[in-house]
């Protein structure tokens, strides 16, 4: 073995915006089309990086609840479409006793025929969504948010902080529950279902009160919160570039994603969005100053998981120019979803970075 194989090999901690950018591509793959077979493909890929590079960190333990969501929202979409009239279809697999409406809500059925191609879109739309879902819990799981809150820009120092707390309240409820549950197995606690509700929440409750309060302590602390003197007319244009270049990368995401939209509303809009929020940050970021120990730094390793996301992401745009049959089975007339060899080599790009990509670092 080499001496750079080795270090490659080494455990340490990614880049948090490696693996952020890595989840968003392949999210935006898993947009782009409702193929079953393709989107379970995704999830499966997903799944597998996160065994294979998570730590034992409190916030890569919620993983597991971002799934159950995700069933939860496929449950829901074919739920909607028994209930809201799924009868419109060739295949009528049972009927439901319809329920009448009065003549103010025409065009809403409840119950009735339900139709083999209404359930199946609804499943495809569900599965599409949940899939986009757990890539985002991926990401949450794989990356250290204390970490990411550490390498963002000076102009997102406030708006940072809120965010970061606000994506550690999964994880940290969930760590809560575990210790509470190991607590009471080691006390014997034999009470299960809802009997053993309450002697769970309100511990849960309690613990997660005190980490906030130690969290806000600590932040207080190090100076978090702290307010500089900015002249109002800088403020101000940053405040303006931010907001329009959110703005614009929120129309050019929508405009990537969803192939019927002017051309212009996609990559051009996105970029033109993306060039205004980094004005309207380093602008902002010049007012601000902190210092880092030790900053993170993008090596090798970071740069190729951040390009296995985006060249996922590519690969199935690039498939729903050259044969966007692959993407979207048909549901009229029923047809068996087929995989074409474009977007199996986009999800086996996103699946690299569980090699490629360092071992984690053990915080037990």
């Amino acid at each position: 073995m080499t001496v750079a194989s080795w270090t490659r090999s080494l455990p340490r901690a990614l880049h948090p915006g490696a693996w952020w950018l890595w989840a968003f591509g392949l999210a935006t793959a898993a947009s782009r089309t409702t193929n079953p077979v393709l989107l379970l493909m995704i999830l499966v890929a997903c799944g597998y990086v996160v065994a294979r590079r998570r730590s034992d960190a409190p916030w890569a333990l919620a993983f597991r609840m971002y799934l159950y969501l995700g069933a939860v929202i496929i449950t829901m979409r074919v739920v909607f479409r028994i209930v809201f009239g799924g009868g419109q279809g060739d295949t009528i697999l049972f009927t439901l006793p319809e329920i009448p409406l009065p003549e103010w809500a025409q065009g809403i059925r409840l119950f009735g025929a339900v139709a083999a191609e209404q359930l199946l879109s609804g499943f495809y739309d569900g599965l599409r969504l949940a899939a986009m879902v757990i890539c985002v819990g991926a990401a949450n799981a794989l990356a250290n948010p204390k970490r990411m809150l550490k390498s963002l820009p000076g102009a997102l120092y406030e708006i940072g902080t809120a965010v970061v707390v606000a994506l550690t309240v999964a994880p940290q409820l969930v760590e809560s529950v575990l210790r509470v549950r190991r607590a009471r197995r080691l006390r014997a606690g034999g009470q299960k279902g809802l009997k053993a509700l309450r002697g769970i929440l309100i511990p849960v409750l309690e613990d997660a009160l005190n980490r906030s309060l130690a969290l806000a302590s600590a932040m207080a602390s190090r100076g978090y919160g702290r307010t500089g003197e900015i002249p109002a007319r800088t403020r101000l244009l940053t405040g303006s570039l931010v907001i329009t270049g959110l703005l614009g990368v929120c129309a050019g995401l929508y405009g990537v994603m969803d192939a019927s939209t002017p051309r212009y509303m996609g990559v051009p809009m996105l970029l033109a969005g993306l060039a205004l929020s980094i004005a309207g940050f380093l602008i902002g970021g010049r007012r601000v100053s902190r210092s880092r120990y030790r900053p993170d730094r993008w090596r090798a390793a970071e740069i190729t998981v951040a390009a296995c996301g985006v060249a996922s992401a590519a690969l199935m745009y690039l498939t729903a120019s050259v044969d966007p049959a692959d993407l979207y089975p048909s549901l009229s007339p029923l047809a068996w979803p087929e995989v074409g060899w474009l977007p199996a080599l986009a999800v086996a790009v996103a699946v690299l970075p569980a090699w490629l990509a360092p071992p984690p670092e053990s915080v037990s």
